[in-house]
């Protein structure tokens, strides 16, 4: 029990230590989908071994979970005029 509480600490502190709105979703849902997952396979199996499954399934749907999530900026691309000189624009 220790060891599980130890390890969501540790994911919810590298989750506050992502750079990016992606990889924070990811580790916002990864440590959503872990908590969750150890619920239900608590639940389902009454065992160590089904939440410890549990928690590594959730963890790794709710990362990609997070991941697809995220909404997508405007996208720019480089463009080249005839005379050389590169400017960006939407694509």
């Amino acid at each position: 029990m220790t060891r599980g509480i130890a390890c969501c600490l540790f994911a919810a502190a590298l989750a506050g230590c992502a750079a990016t709105e992606q990889e924070q979703r990811a580790g916002t849902g990864a440590l959503i989908g872990a908590g969750a997952g150890a619920l239900a396979g608590q639940a389902i199996g009454r065992n160590t071994a089904s939440t410890v499954v549990g928690a590594g399934a959730g963890a790794l749907l709710g990362a990609v979970v997070g991941t697809a999530s995220t909404p997508q900026s405007a996208r720019y691309c480089r463009y080249q005029r005839p005379d050389g000189t590169i400017y960006t624009a939407r694509c």
